[in-house]
């Protein structure tokens, strides 16, 4: 059986976009699964990882088509050329204003809205030459599901649309100055999409629950970790060592840690002297504000590291900080890094809801807390444990049921569920 998966994100791309899919096609041949990639020949990455090129099994094929994108010609305008969707500026300029709304109005679903109509012919003059069982659309960006659903009612292929995150319940959906007319636009096409697919599929409950309505082949498909990355073991930090990962913006600044932290510190002379907060990743300015009244000694900032090197901070971590983010969707967010932080079998201090998707994994796996986004009290009384026990030397976890999370077991699943789709 042969598949072919249309995705933006693709080595040498970095950050969490990339991995999913780079991971499925690490070993969907293992399943009797031949996968082909189409993805953009010039692509503008927010951040590139050159090690993850490594993974892409050598006997595969690539296909490569240019892409034009409008956000080259806007980020001529700002400071920040590269920057990620989620990282939307709390206080942008005047003219920072005007071209948000553009980018809100005027490129539906997103920017990537032109590579829609060349990818089609494209890919319809490649399937007509050779023998496709399937088609994969991996969003965000959600514009690529709009290839697949043009290619279903042009050739009648099966359609697989995957959504590593939500569409229209994204967590900085409701920041984008978007007119009416432009959420009509957005929720028709999603409709669309979700009720053209063949099977849909998505990465927590919360996800399948919104959009269960719309098509009955929805399955639950999360993200996951790899194990042979972590195969040389590491010392722990000689430090108590709070470490994020990725990017943190002022929706995911956990304000209410650093209050927490700050009061310690003050408290307890020893328990300043041993706290290292460890930041991978970008921060936006709220939380560089947030950080301003801590000892320079206890922050470490590191703006990027390749995924190689993430996964031995993690391993080395004290404890490993999940921030979700404090959002209308936020029950649903289950970001990628959660499953490498439980591989990594260090304790997981996660602030969010305490009854959403995310609480569900962390709680099924004993891999740590989760505490709610204004329970201070009940805060303090858990770093205070997990300091207790760094002190005592007994800072463990002992993670249960974390095999199904392996990137080969949920490629395994992938595979059944095309093949049952095909069929």
């Amino acid at each position: 059986m042969k598949v072919l998966i249309i995705t933006y994100y693709w080595p040498p791309a970095g950050g969490p976009g990339v991995q999913r899919w780079l991971k499925f096609v690490k070993y969907l041949q293992e399943f009797g699964i031949e996968p082909v990639v189409y993805t953009v020949d010039n692509p503008q990455y927010p951040i590139t990882d050159v090690s993850l090129e490594k993974e892409v099994p050598k006997n595969i094929e690539i296909l490569r088509h240019p892409i034009w994108e409008p956000n080259n010609f806007l980020s001529f305008f700002k400071k920040n050329k590269q920057e990620s969707a989620g990282f939307l500026q709390s206080n942008p300029s005047f003219f920072g204003k005007i071209l948000q709304y553009i980018r809100a109005n005027y490129f539906i679903p997103d920017a990537r809205k032109f590579w829609v109509k060349p990818s089609v012919k494209f890919v319809e003059n490649y399937l007509l030459e050779n023998n496709i069982d399937a088609i994969i659309t991996s969003g965000p960006p959600h514009s690529l599901h709009l290839i697949g659903l043009q290619l279903k009612q042009k050739t009648g292929i099966t359609w697989i649309s995957d959504f590593r995150d939500p569409w229209t319940e994204i967590d900085y959906f409701h920041q984008l100055p978007l007119t009416k007319k432009a959420i009509i636009k957005h929720k028709n096409l999603e409709r669309s999409v979700l009720r053209e697919s063949n099977a849909v599929l998505v990465v927590g409950k919360t996800m399948k629950e919104n959009y269960r309505g719309y098509n009955k082949q929805i399955y639950v498909l999360t993200n996951g970790f790899d194990a042979e990355i972590l195969s040389e073991p590491k010392s722990l930090d000689a430090k108590f060592t709070i470490t994020h990962v990725g990017l943190m913006n002022a929706d995911r600044n956990p304000k209410i840690l650093w209050k927490v932290l700050l009061e310690l510190c003050e408290d307890d002379i020893a328990f300043k002297r041993n706290l290292e907060i460890k930041l991978i990743g970008k921060l936006s300015n709220e939380v560089v504000v947030s950080l301003q009244d801590f000892d320079s000694k206890n922050i470490h900032k590191i703006d990027y590291l390749s995924h190689r090197e993430v996964r031995i901070h993690q391993q080395c971590s004290q404890v490993l900080l999940l921030a979700i983010n404090k959002v209308p969707s936020a029950k649903g967010i289950i970001t990628g890094k959660i499953f490498e932080y439980i591989h990594a079998k260090r304790p997981i201090l996660a602030i969010g809801p305490t009854r959403g998707d995310a609480a569900e994994i962390i709680k099924n796996t004993q891999t740590g807390f989760i505490v709610d986004f204004e329970d201070e009290t009940r805060l303090k009384s858990v770093i205070l444990d997990l300091y207790q026990d760094y002190t005592n030397g007994n800072l463990q976890v002992k993670a249960t049921d974390i095999q199904q999370y392996h990137r080969r077991a949920l490629t395994e699943k992938l595979s059944k569920i095309i093949k049952e789709t095909v069929q």
